[in-house]
């Protein structure tokens, strides 16, 4: 069995972006994002921009797929985080 390294890319994809999955769902579900930190959501989420951005530059579409999709969850987290933040709702 022969795994080329697109493969490998294509399964750490795979298994970061859905290992990410159910935090996403149950904050987005629930809106709770009281134990979660808005510096760690704010360095993960830029983190994985510019993951995304160096995917994009060497036109690696797992690394590109895998941070788009994450950087979606990871945004829409952030965003629920500083709007409950803002609105004292922590």
């Amino acid at each position: 069995m022969n795994i080329t390294p697109e493969a490998i890319g294509y399964i750490a994809a795979l298994l970061t972006t859905s290992s990410f999955l159910p935090q996403a769902v149950k904050t987005i579900r629930t809106r709770d994002t009281q134990s979660l930190s808005l510096g760690m959501y704010s360095i993960f989420t830029v983190g994985v921009f510019l993951w995304l951005i160096y995917g994009i530059c060497l036109a690696d579409r797992a690394i590109i797929f895998a941070n788009a999709v994450t950087f979606v969850l990871a945004g829409a987290i952030l965003s629920y985080k500083i709007y409950n933040t803002l609105s004292s709702k922590e």
